[in-house]
C-alpha cells in the first residue's frame, strides 16, 4: 500500500471509530454548524451544543447528569483551545479516553484544520466522502 492510501485508510477507520462510538457516547462540540458538519460525515447519535445558554460550570454539570461518558470535539482555534481547557477541568475524568480522536486530527491535518465544521471538506478532499 502506498503511503497515501494507508493515511486515507487510516483516516477512514478513525472515522468509522467515531461513528461507531457516538452510538453511546454523546459528541460535544461548539455550535450548530459542527453538529451538521458532523451529521454530513454519518454522525447519527447524540452531539450536544456547548453553546445552550448556560455558564460552562452549569453546562458541564448538566451533561454530567444525564451522562457518564462524552467525546470532546471542539475547535483547534484560539477560542476553541481556551474552551477546551475549561471544559476539560470540569469534566475530568469522563473524556480522556476519547480525547485521541481529537488529538490526532489536529496531528493529521496541522493547519488545514481550525474547526470542526471543516471536518467534511477536508474529508472530501481524501477521497473519503
Amino acid at each position: 500500500m502506498k503511503p497515501e492510501m494507508q493515511e486515507r485508510e487510516f483516516i477512514k477507520r478513525l472515522f468509522n471509530d467515531l461513528i461507531l462510538l457516538n452510538r453511546s457516547i454523546p459528541i460535544i462540540v461548539e455550535g450548530k454548524r459542527d453538529r451538521i458538519a458532523l451529521k454530513k460525515i454519518g454522525i447519527k447519535g447524540k452531539v450536544i451544543l456547548l453553546h445552550r445558554g448556560q455558564n460552562l460550570y452549569e453546562f458541564c454539570e448538566d451533561v454530567l447528569r444525564r451522562h457518564e461518558k462524552v467525546i470532546l470535539l471542539l475547535d483547534w482555534d484560539r477560542k476553541g483551545q481556551q474552551i477546551y481547557q475549561k471544559v476539560s477541568d470540569l469534566l475530568k475524568g469522563h473524556f480522556e479516553e476519547y480525547s485521541l480522536f481529537r488529538d490526532t486530527l489536529i496531528k493529521l491535518f496541522g493547519d488545514e484544520i481550525k474547526e470542526v465544521e471543516e471536518i467534511p471538506r477536508i474529508l472530501k478532499g481524501y477521497g473519503i466522502l
